[in-house]
């Protein structure tokens, strides 16, 4: 385990319209405004949706398992943001659901908001922490710069 501490910096409040982009407009914030490492929460509607809901084998190469939806649902969810190769990456899980479905997965290929989304994005200052591929699992994760713990 390797971690490293930080502070708070500024907060951000955000409104997302039915039919947009929900990674594009958290993604298109962190650029704007300068963001680098940040924890991310939202609650609201997703009217569509491609999910990553696990491996499809989790002792073999990761093969994202994909949950794929066309309807309005209820979303929740919390991610953070770091950098991947100089950019702000968002790395996002929610529980997603209405009466008769409910997920919990990643939504990182596709979700667009039904109705209203409220994001809130809360700058972490002072964390030294990138995205790094993996060669291992063939992903990217997170590698934090901090001292091993004593």
């Amino acid at each position: 385990m390797k971690y490293t501490q930080g502070s708070l910096g500024r907060v951000f409040v955000a409104k997302l319209d039915d039919g947009e982009a929900i990674y594009d407009a958290v993604l298109e914030i962190a650029r704007r405004e300068g963001i680098r490492s940040a924890a991310v929460m939202a609650v609201g509607g997703i009217r569509r949706g491609k999910v990553v809901t696990g491996p499809e084998d989790p002792n073999a190469e990761v093969v994202p398992r994909v949950t794929e939806f066309d309807d309005a649902r209820e979303l929740v969810g919390f991610g953070t943001i770091f950098p991947l190769d100089g950019k702000p990456s968002l790395h996002m899980h929610a529980g997603i659901g209405d009466r008769d479905h409910v997920m919990i997965g990643c939504p990182r290929i596709e979700a667009n908001v039904y109705l209203v989304l409220e994001v809130v994005i809360i700058e972490l200052l002072g964390i030294e922490a990138t995205r790094e591929f993996d060669p291992r699992w063939a992903v990217h994760v997170l590698s934090v710069m901090g001292a091993a713990p004593q």
